[in-house]
Parts: structure tokens; C-alpha cells; sequence
């Protein structure tokens, strides 16, 4: 189908809808280098306004990966819940909009509106809102997970905490974590980006974080960062994996460059489910995403970055996942290139995965060759919180010196959750409450400066 319209006397015309949406997408380098992006801000107004009154419906007859060629065009499409989108199906995409920001738009009716939403609906939605209007709406969503502990409660904002080391040292992880553990961190998860991705040593690994969570009675869950055929080769060898891993994008070919396809997503998850190592929940994946990863594979179909990032949600919510976490600056200035772009793209990814029912979180997170600074992640982690997000990464001193890029820090989360009057996971904040290390009086939070004198064991053990 051809879009046109007229704005200051010029007349535009969209070749399709793919076209129509890259062209409404906020300035971004990765959609300027993939040559899809708008001429300059007068078209991309036009095409914004166009979009505007393009029906809902439009997207479930207009695909924009052909179904016979895409597994997660077919899964949008086979999985649409009809009856669930029956209250908006009149509306258009602006009139989504004014909804969503209305009144009317209660948690509860987003909640059941999940599965009636299609990803290129919420970024169709996503390209026509401002900053403020994607930060009220995603506030308004509530996807709440459990594993060995609840995530996405509101008033709570959970953590993975992340202890990298460059060679895989046990005691430059365990210090990390004991580090992590007295600022409060490590709720969401405890997840290490392995440096040596061989069996063996995830082995290792996974073991360090099950004896470290069973010793004190943590009440969280670990994960070691590994491919998902790794994850199910230990998971049959019984090795303690809580939470199964893996980095998706939004199109079959992006999957298939990361190894992987929604068979063998299914494997993994059904590897984890095996396990029964959840004390109030099941929820065992663990997913990783990014704009501009099908761009960096050349596996993108010509659709604008945001929208394939939003279409890898609709991956991840098949399989009931834990944590989702868009990894958003990580891949570089060539994708999103400064911090006003970094800005933009994470409160985009919140929004649409909030809106598709996944439970996001979002690694507020620079390269050092961008246009970037701790400043502008400060931003987009004092906005994030107020939109509600799930979790947040906590790595000491915001620099991750195994992966080389900057991100929020132990103290970062004191900081928030302290501005905000946000608390942990209840459990994982009974857990800190119970061993000196948190204070609980209704809004305020307060971490002790000393060490409880047991959990120097770790380090010694």
C-alpha cells in the first residue's frame, strides 16, 4: 500500500508501510547508515503525521517481514489474540496514542491489552509520542516475574549485579559480589558475562554462584551469560542453572547470525523449566537485546532499527521470561550515537516491551568512542525509574572491566532508590534487613557503611 500526504505545500509519498515507519523514526545513525531514514526533519514530520492516521488494523494486514519468509513475522502473526485487541481495533495510530495517554488507559486494561498488540503497533505508537508521553504511559504498565523472588512490583527497582572479571578470577568475582551485595544489589539477578565461554569453566562458575546463594540463604537467582546450546548441555549434566540466557533480535536471519531459532529457544526453556530450581516462580529465561543488532548482521529487511528491536519482544514474551534487558549503547555510536539518541532509543525499548508484556530492564549503558557521558546515563536512569522500570545492571564503579563500556554502578542504584523511595525485591529486602545490611522506615533507605562481620567468609572461604 502507498502513504501520501501534503504538509507545507509538498507532497509525500511512502512506497509502503516499512518505508512510512523508518521515515517517522526520531533522528538515529544506525537507520542513517542503513539509508532508510528521513531526509532531513520536515520529512520525517510528514511521515510521523501520516503514520498517525494509519489504522491498527493496517498492521495485521501489512507485514512488514513477508510471513513465508520470517519464523517471528509467523509467531506475531499466529499468536495475535483477536479478542484481547477487539476494544482498540477502531483505533488508529494517533487515536492509540490519545488513549494511552488518557485516563481510561488504566493499568488493569493494558494489562489484558498485552496479547492484542502486535510490536510494530507499539513502535508505530512509540514514533509519534514524546519522551514525557513514553515515560507516563510505561509507568502505567506493570509485568511482574517471579523466581526466587518477586521483580516489577511498584515501588521496587531490582538489579542484576554484575561482577565480571577479565580472566574469570573466583576471588575477583567474590568480591565483586560481596561489594554488590552491601550497596544492596543483586536482586534481579546475579549474572556474570563469562570471559571463557568453555564448558568447564561456565560449570565452575554457575557452582560459585549456587554455593554463594545456598551458603547465606540469598534469596535471588544466578546466570552465567552463555549461548543457549551451552545452557542446555549443562542444564542435561544438572549443573545449577537457575536462569537460561540468551541475546535475540527481531527477525529469523538476526536470530540465526546469533545461532539460534525459536526451536531451539523452546529447548532451552523447557532445559530450565527441568531443573524446578524456582521457590515462588518459574519464570527461567533471561533475554538480552539491543537496537541495531539486525543492522550489524545486515539482517534487517530494510525495517527501521526500533521497530526490529520491538519485534525481538515479542520473541521473548513466548517463552515467559525473568528479566529482559535492552543493552542499550552497548553496541556503539554507530547504531546510536550520541546521548541524546542513547536517551531516546531506552525509553522507546521500555515503553514498547512494557506495552507487549515483557518484563524490561535496561543496561543505561555507553561505549567510550560515543558521543556520551555518565551525565547523560544519569538522565536516562533517573527517567527510567520513573517510568517503572523493572531492574537496572549494578558494576562497581559503572565500568565493566571485562566488557570494556560504561554503565551504572552499585551506587547508581542507592542513588535512585533513594531519590524515589523505591526498595528491592520484598524478599531480597527482608533478606538485607535481616543480615544489617538495608534499613527499611516507610520511604526512606539506608545502607550501613560497615560490613556484617559473616560475610567476610566469602572472601576467605
Amino acid at each position: 500500500m502507498i502513504y501520501r500526504i501534503n504538509v507545507a505545500h509538498q507532497h509525500y509519498v511512502f512506497s509502503d508501510l516499512k518505508t512510512l515507519m523508518a521515515k517517522a523514526t526520531p533522528e538515529r545513525s544506525g537507520d542513517q547508515l542503513a539509508g532508510i531514514a528521513a531526509q532531513d526533519a520536515t520529512e520525517r514530520v510528514a511521515a510521523q503525521m501520516c503514520l498517525a492516521d494509519v489504522p491498527l488494523k493496517q498492521f495485521l494486514n501489512e507485514a512488514l517481514i513477508p510471513y513465508e519468509q520470517d519464523e517471528v513475522t509467523r509467531l506475531i502473526l499466529d499468536e495475535h489474540d483477536a479478542e484481547a485487541f477487539y476494544p482498540i481495533s477502531h483505533f488508529t495510530v494517533g487515536d492509540f496514542r490519545n488513549w494511552l495517554l488518557s485516563a481510561d488507559a488504566t493499568t488493569e486494561k493494558l494489562t489484558a491489552l498485552q496479547a492484542g498488540l502486535t510490536p510494530e503497533m507499539v513502535a508505530a505508537v512509540s514514533k509519534i509520542m514524546r519522551n514525557q508521553d513514553l515515560i507516563l504511559v510505561a509507568k502505567k504498565c506493570r509485568v511482574i516475574t517471579q523466581f526466587r523472588n518477586t521483580i516489577g512490583l511498584e515501588g521496587h527497582l531490582s538489579t542484576r549485579l554484575q561482577p565480571n572479571h577479565p580472566t574469570d578470577d573466583v576471588l575477583g568475582i567474590s568480591a565483586s559480589i560481596l561489594d554488590g551485595l552491601m550497596y544492596g544489589n543483586g536482586d534481579a539477578v546475579i549474572g556474570i558475562n563469562p570471559a571463557t565461554d568453555n564448558l568447564q569453566n561456565l560449570s565452575e562458575l554457575l557452582k560459585l554462584l549456587d554455593y554463594i546463594i545456598h551458603e547465606y540463604d540469598i534469596p535471588t537467582q544466578s546466570c552465567v551469560l552463555t549461548h543457549v546450546s551451552s545452557g542446555i548441555q549443562l542444564a542435561n549434566k544438572n549443573v545449577p542453572i537457575d536462569l537460561m540466557f540468551q541475546s535475540i533480535a527481531g527477525t529469523e536471519q538476526a536470530n540465526t547470525a546469533f545461532g539460534i531459532n525459536l526451536a531451539l529457544l523452546q529447548e532451552g526453556y523447557e532445559a530450565a523449566l527441568s531443573l524446578k530450581r524456582g521457590t515462588v516462580g518459574q519464570n527461567v529465561m533471561y533475554f538480552e537485546t539491543g537496537q541495531g543488532s539486525a543492522l550489524s548482521s545486515q539482517t534487517h529487511h530494510g525495517v527501521d532499527q526500533q521497530t526490529i528491536e520491538a519485534r525481538a519482544y515479542a520473541v521473548a514474551r513466548k517463552y515467559h521470561p525473568f528479566l529482559v534487558n535492552t543493552v542499550v549503547g552497548f553496541i556503539g555510536p554507530e547504531y546510536l550515537y550520541n546521548g541524546k539518541q542513547i536517551i531516546r532509543a531506552g525509553l522507546e525499548d521500555h515503553f514498547c516491551g512494557k506495552l507487549l508484556g515483557v518484563p524490561m530492564g535496561c543496561d543505561i549503558c555507553y561505549t567510550n568512542h560515543a558521543d556520551a557521558d555518565q551525565d547523560d546515563m544519569d538522565v536516562l536512569l533517573t527517567l527510567l525509574a520513573n517510568a517503572g522500570i523493572n531492574f537496572i545492571m549494578g558494576i562497581p564503579g559503572s565500568d565493566d572491566v571485562m566488557l570494556n563500556y560504561q554503565t551504572t554502578s552499585f551506587h547508581d542504584a542507592l542513588y535512585i532508590r533513594q531519590l524515589l523511595g523505591l526498595a528491592p525485591a520484598p524478599e531480597f529486602a527482608y533478606w538485607l534487613e535481616q543480615q544489617g545490611i538495608l534499613k527499611q522506615q516507610s520511604s526512606l533507605l539506608e545502607w550501613p557503611q560497615q560490613m556484617p562481620e559473616k560475610f567476610s567468609r566469602l572472601l576467605l572461604s
